[in-house]
């Protein structure tokens, strides 16, 4: 029976997930962003939720409890001294997961982790234009270049132009 087995198995055995869930955690925690695809960003996100939970409790049963998760003695000093005292005031949803489009080998979709409020600011969406919209914006420069170059040439011309009347005064 699966009952209380809801994760996915993301394609590996259970020792390859355990290992590559606590390297994304780890890499996550270690840099606060990381670009993975979105099968194992849905993964990895409650894995570190849980891991930012037990660094706020700190106490050493939580400790090993992460250590035994992450197996860095390096990332869990991290994780319970800079990333809990981050958080102590926060009840939760500690990561984001904004969606990045495909990859360009497999066009797997891909996805950016990010810890909330640690520096990183979401990148904004950016505004559909209508297709005519589009075209009438790229020809607008075009058209304002020639305009502007025309004026350009006919100034030079008009400063030549004044300048032979002076030679010719004098």
């Amino acid at each position: 029976m699966r009952h209380r087995n809801h994760s996915g198995r993301l394609g590996v055995d259970f020792g390859h997930r355990r290992a590559m869930l606590a390297n994304l955690a780890t890499a996550l925690l270690t840099h606060g962003r990381i670009e993975t695809t979105q099968a194992k960003a849905r993964a990895v996100r409650p894995y570190v939720e849980k891991l930012i939970t037990l660094g706020k409790r700190g106490d050493v049963h939580a400790r090993r409890q992460a250590l035994s998760a992450l197996r860095q003695r390096q990332i869990v000093d991290r994780l319970f001294n800079d990333v809990a005292a981050t958080y102590s005031g926060r009840p939760g949803g500690y990561t984001r997961m904004v969606k990045t489009g495909f990859r360009a080998g497999d066009a797997a979709p891909m996805a950016v982790v990010e810890l909330v409020e640690a520096g990183f600011e979401a990148k904004p969406a950016k505004a559909a234009k209508p297709a005519a919209k589009a075209k009438a914006d790229k020809a607008e420069p075009a058209v304002e270049a020639a305009a502007t170059e025309a004026s350009s040439e006919a100034d030079a011309a008009a400063d030549d132009a004044a300048e032979e009347s002076k030679g010719e005064d004098k």
